[in-house]
């Protein structure tokens, strides 16, 4: 099939498909007669796989790292919930960083007047020099 029945069937977009392609998570796939990619039902699981990696908030590395690991059919499990486990730490680290940086903003809007005085604590923080 071609890239674009591909992308349909995958949910891949075909920029992506190309992308993955070039970064070696998905193999070259064999070229027809007028060069157009011949993507095969394996390509399509690949895609799949990777597509459902990246819902998951798994970086490419990673993403490299459990295609090696679903290709190994010698793999230990634990190995798989390592990967896993740490991604889900590291989105925790993140979730708790989105919660402060929410806060913070509540706290900013609530302090401002909103009105049509220019004061505003908002600004104020924005303007501070926090390089030190």
């Amino acid at each position: 099939m071609n890239i674009g029945e591909a992308s349909k069937q995958s949910g891949v977009s075909e920029r992506m498909i190309r992308h993955y392609e070039r970064i070696g998570l998905i193999p070259a796939p064999p070229r027809r007669g007028a060069g157009y990619r011949d993507y095969g039902e394996s390509d399509l699981h690949r895609l799949r796989f990777i597509a459902n990696a990246r819902d998951l908030g798994f970086p490419i590395e990673e993403i490299r790292t459990l295609l090696g690991l679903w290709a190994d059919t010698g793999r230990s499990s634990a190995d798989v919930k390592r990967v896993a486990l740490a991604r889900a730490e590291e989105l925790q680290r993140k979730a708790e960083a989105l919660t402060t940086l929410r806060e913070t903003l509540v706290d900013l809007a609530e302090r401002c007047h909103g009105d049509e005085r220019p004061d505003c604590p908002i600004i104020a923080e924005l303007s501070l020099d926090r390089k030190c």
